[in-house]
């Protein structure tokens, strides 16, 4: 069985869709989509969008409208779909749907932004910290799990187009790359960065200011993980840089099993 899965944040899926959404599905036809900061309930949205053709989409929305929000559209019928990690502090947000399949778990998370500091920052923080405890929990019951979306952390210095310049900016920071290794190190593997892994100026997030996409002054903070057990089933992860419609661009993986 083969399964493409692609991730992307779209920054307001109303506004995606009424520029390039329907044509990119058409064209890469992702079996599984997961869209991050969707700014949107469904209830609030048009039909067509809703589902975006397929036959089943699963969102989680911010109580706060207009803001944060995660969908996961796919054909296919999952065995378990579950909301958030049941924490309402960011449940409330929107952030998390995680879908159970049958050769793996998958979550579409939109991460916090820490802003510019104080309590955000704190909350992005706490998110990190009970997010690796929920998925130690998991991997220990024998959870092989696919991790996408917006993480809004940049882990490696090729990750960011001026890592100097960008080390005391939210997202970059030392304590959020230092969480990023010990992510990894409870069993995660990066897939593009596997795959790639002297791999640079490959970013999936450009500021609209200044010219950023043009002159790919961007950050990697996109990314495909999956726990070690699953690496042998990806076939490639690419990140389809030219795609437009948002400030982030998509990423895709293929996977076999």
């Amino acid at each position: 069985m083969d399964q493409r899965i692609v991730t992307w944040n779209v920054n307001g899926v109303r506004a995606c869709y009424e520029k390039t959404l329907t044509e990119f599905i058409d064209k890469q036809k992702p079996d599984i989509l997961c869209l991050q900061e969707t700014k949107a309930h469904i209830d609030q949205v048009e039909p067509e969008i809703r589902t975006l053709g397929y036959k089943n989409s699963y969102w989680s929305s911010a109580e706060r409208k207009g803001y944060s929000g995660v969908a996961t559209f796919m054909n296919q019928n999952p065995i378990n779909v579950i909301k958030g990690i049941d924490k309402p502090a960011y449940d409330n947000e929107g952030r998390i749907v995680w879908t159970q399949h049958q050769h793996f778990d998958l979550y579409n998370i939109y991460f916090p932004n820490g802003g510019s500091g104080g309590e955000r920052h704190d909350y992005k923080q706490r998110f990190l910290k009970d997010l690796v405890l929920h998925l130690q929990f998991e991997i220990k019951r024998g959870r092989d799990i696919i991790l996408v979306g917006d993480y809004n952390v940049a882990h490696l210095e090729y990750d960011v187009y001026a890592p100097k310049a960008l080390s005391t900016v939210s997202g970059f920071l030392p304590e959020e790359r230092k969480w990023f290794t010990e992510f990894l190190d409870i069993g995660f593997v990066d897939c593009f960065r596997h795959l790639y892994p002297e791999n640079k100026g490959a970013y999936t997030w450009w500021s609209y200011k200044d010219g950023a996409r043009q002159n790919n002054n961007g950050w990697r903070i996109d990314y495909v993980c999956v726990t070690k057990n699953l690496v042998k089933n990806v076939k490639s992860c690419q990140i389809l840089h030219e795609q437009l419609g948002s400030d982030h661009c998509p990423v895709q993986v293929d996977l076999s099993f």
